[in-house]
């Protein structure tokens, strides 16, 4: 079938021409279409009988958020589909899982999340996940390790680097979080309550030379499959299940960018509550709640690594017979650690970019834009910028997760009264 952009009704037609998904609802009478997505990038569909359902997502050529005056090819779909059926192999049950895909539409069809709720949402009311942690961390973990050169051998990565090339979406990244926002662009938008800070963060040489060096890092790293955008408006959850969803980003890219984009939207929501949770211990017991998952989601996922790589040194990296000499093993011990703690401070400089960017660049996040108040919004939009900032510049000297939710800490004290 030829390429044409989808509306709700055309959608049902399409969907009927497809055996297996005909057979899923068993019958048309009240099959209907909703188109709901509110991302910056695709068309999102809720589709469905009345007791079933599906989401149809159809790539546009052009940029969402900013309409086709900037033209964007429909790859990014194929990309969504690999990265879908390659985490549905890792890790079943953390992704939704993938009943069709369509190229020629650039389209997915894939399991509807009808008892899940976008996480970013539910944060900003103060709602808690007692298996977020062990979810995410464990999502973390098995990608990025078997996607690495610690677990495939050389062939195996090269392979899939060929398959996850993807030019357009790193050219976003690396324009809309690490270059645009620092400098003059049309692109970028901020409260104006705040031009103080963005013209300091704009000529501050030590922060700039740091972002500088995390975008070189996220442009030639190519440690593992990431995810690439992975905020948590990019997380549908509930109280027993989580589920990563919008892997179109997915390429051959450094482990940290992930690992700190959780981190990095979890601070900025602890940011957002000084606002949207006036009552003093409410918002202290919620903000220790949310540095508690940053620090049980990173120790975690650290934990998960290691004794993935102890049981599975399969990788042409350092492969067992490297370390096959008295006091090898030892060794071995001592540069996964020293591989972690990197991975640590590279999380620090990319949680940091992504905080900062959300502030001043092209795409904000809920958790601070629903702040009606410009000067409200301007307490939680400093104190982001500020442990954005130190996240970035210390990062060289963290070795605890310890250390980076110390800065939070730090800077936040007193955090309603900053002004």
């Amino acid at each position: 079938m030829s390429y044409k952009i989808l509306d709700d009704n055309t959608l049902v037609d399409y969907i009927l021409q497809l055996p297996s998904l005909r057979n899923f609802f068993k019958g048309a009478d009240s099959l209907t279409a909703c188109e709901v997505g509110d991302g910056n990038l695709n068309l999102v569909f809720v589709l469905g009988d009345g007791n079933k359902g599906v989401v149809v997502k159809q790539a546009v050529p052009y940029l969402r958020i900013a309409g086709d005056s900037w033209p964007l090819t429909r790859d990014r779909m194929r990309l969504e589909s690999q990265a879908l059926a390659l985490h549905n192999r890792l890790v079943p049950g953390l992704v939704p899982y993938l009943h069709h895909t369509d190229l020629d539409m650039s389209l997915v069809v894939m399991e509807y999340l009808s008892h899940h709720t976008i996480m970013r949402k539910e944060l900003v009311k103060r709602k808690r996940f007692p298996q977020f942690a062990d979810h995410i961390s464990t999502f973390l973990a098995e990608t990025l390790f078997k996607t690495s050169d610690l677990f495939l051998s050389g062939g195996e990565k090269k392979k899939l680097q060929a398959e996850f090339i993807n030019p357009e979406l790193c050219k976003i990244t690396e324009d809309f979080v690490f270059t645009n926002p620092y400098k003059e662009s049309s692109e970028n938008k901020w409260n104006p309550v705040i031009n103080p800070e963005i013209k300091a963060l704009r000529s501050n040489s030590h922060l700039k030379v740091a972002i500088a060096e995390m975008k070189e890092g996220f442009m030639t790293h190519g440690q593992a499959i990431i995810h690439g955008d992975l905020h948590t408006g990019s997380i549908m959850i509930n109280e027993r299940q989580t589920k990563v969803i919008d892997p179109e980003f997915a390429f051959y890219g450094p482990m940290g960018f992930d690992i700190g984009a959780v981190l990095g939207n979890l601070v900025l929501n602890y940011c957002s509550h000084f606002i949207h949770t006036p009552e003093p211990v409410e918002r202290a017991d919620y903000q220790l709640y949310l540095l508690n998952l940053v620090k049980e989601i990173w120790n975690s996922y650290a934990l998960k690594f290691d004794d993935l790589w102890r049981e599975n040194n399969r990788g042409d990296l350092c492969p067992p017979s490297y370390w096959d000499y008295p006091g090898g093993e030892r060794a071995f011990a001592d540069y996964r650690q020293r591989y972690i703690r990197q991975l640590l401070r590279d999380t620090a400089g990319y949680g940091g970019c992504k905080m900062m960017r959300r502030i001043t660049g092209i795409a904000h996040v809920e958790d601070i834009e629903s702040i009606k108040n410009p000067e409200d919004r301007a307490v939680a939009e400093r104190l982001a910028l500020k442990i954005g900032a130190r996240w970035v510049m210390e990062r060289a000297s963290v070795n605890h997760i310890e250390d980076l939710i110390g800065v939070v800490q730090e800077v936040t004290a007193g955090g309603e009264r900053k002004k």
